[in-house]
Formats: C-alpha cells, structure tokens, sequence
C-alpha cells in the first residue's frame, strides 16, 4: 500500500523523536524519500512542508533539509528554562543532580500519563540555586517508551528540561499551580522550615497523543511567578 502523507509525516516524526535523527542533521532528500516510501514526490512535499511549519525541520533550496537544532518550540507557548530565569536576573546559576533512576512507573503516573502497566520511566529529582541559594526543586518523570534515548542520557551537569527541549517536540502542555507545605525533604533541600507554605507547578507535555514527561516544580518561600501575553 502506498505511504500516505500522514504516514511519511508520522515516520520522519519517528526517526526524530527515537534520536534516529538527532537534531541538526540533514535529512534525506525528496526524490530519495519518494524512492524509500514508494510515493510521490508531492506527497513527501507535503509531509516535510507541514514539519517544517510546526517548526520540527527546517528546509532550505539549496542545502536541504535538516532537523531543527531546537526542533519542538512553537510561537503557541513556551516551556520556561529556570537557567535563563535566573541568570536574567543576573544571578549565578547552579544545579545539582539529586537522585536518578530507572523505575517501573507508579500507578498514580500511568494513571496520568496513561502508561501501560510495566512501563519503564526515567525518574530524576534535581535542585536548582541562584548565587548558591535554593531556588526551585524539580522532580521530574520520563517516558522512556517515548523517549528512549533518556535512559542513557547524562543529567549529571545539566538538567532534563533543556534536554528534553532538544529531543522531542510538544503539541500540548498542561500545567496547574497550587499552594503545598513543605515536608522534611523539601525543607531540607529548599532551606525552609518544615509545613512553610510553598508555590507549586506541575506540567504534563505531551507529543502526538503521547505522553512525554511529567514534572513537579516546588518554589522556594517568597516566590513570585510573572506572566506575560
């Protein structure tokens, strides 16, 4: 049968997201892809225009196509870097790797990022400080079905937002933000006395009706979070 437009599309998207493909490399061109999926070549046209146009790759005339170096971000919404949050303010950046493991996802996390029973998660917990001060706690979750290049993948000197931003793109977020007390590992880690109220956010990104990460981000005491349209 006949590749599809969509089924082109879903492939590259494929190639991309498994790593196959990793960000900044040239892809193969028209004719050839015409060649390997058994269409023609309009129909390839038509896939890698509307990659192109949701910002996954980037074509030019004479150099052809490669995959984006920051292939997931759209004009649509923006995930926030709390790296550039803080060196904005012109403050001294620092993270800090807590803890990182491979688990069989909880049941509430299939739960929520309907996950099959078994299914294999990356589970990374992080700090991040400005001028040596605790500022946001990150615990965070990977679908390793999803994205299965996380599983050896290096956290240890930067951590996963910015990471992820550069593997896999979005086509939906959900966030909700909600007060929290602090527990003896928060306190501890955020430098706060324990059942001191705190500023939550968790965020739930999702890539083709796939869930790709989710993620807890507990503010230090004071925080202030600023939106702009």
């Amino acid at each position: 049968m006949t590749a599809t437009y969509r089924d082109i599309k879903s492939d590259i998207l494929g190639k991309i997201t498994r790593g196959e493909w990793t960000p900044g490399s040239l892809i193969p061109g028209e004719l050839e892809l015409a060649e390997t999926y058994g269409s023609a070549r309009a129909t390839v046209n038509r896939a890698m225009r509307e990659l192109a146009e949701e910002g996954i790759i980037e074509r030019k005339r004479k150099s052809g196509s490669r995959v984006r170096l920051t292939p997931l971000r759209q004009a649509r919404f923006d995930i926030p870097v709390i790296r550039r949050e803080i060196e904005e303010q012109g403050r001294a950046y620092r993270y800090a790797l807590v803890r990182s493991e491979v688990v069989e996802a909880p049941e509430w996390l299939r739960a929520r990022l309907a996950l099959q029973p078994g299914s294999q998660v990356r589970h990374l917990v992080c700090l991040h400080l400005a001028d040596g001060t605790p500022w946001q706690h990150e615990d965070r979750w990977i679908n390793l079905a999803l994205l299965p290049q996380a599983l050896a993948a290096d956290f240890s000197a930067s951590g996963p937002t910015e990471w992820l931003m550069s593997q896999i793109p979005f086509s939906a977020v959900e966030i909700s933000i909600s007060a929290t007390a602090a527990d003896a590992a928060l306190a501890a880690h955020l430098d706060c006395a324990a059942g001191e109220p705190l500023l939550m956010t968790e965020r739930s990104t999702r890539w083709n009706d796939q869930m790709v990460t989710y993620v807890r981000l507990v503010h230090r005491p004071g925080h202030r979070m600023t939106t702009r349209y």
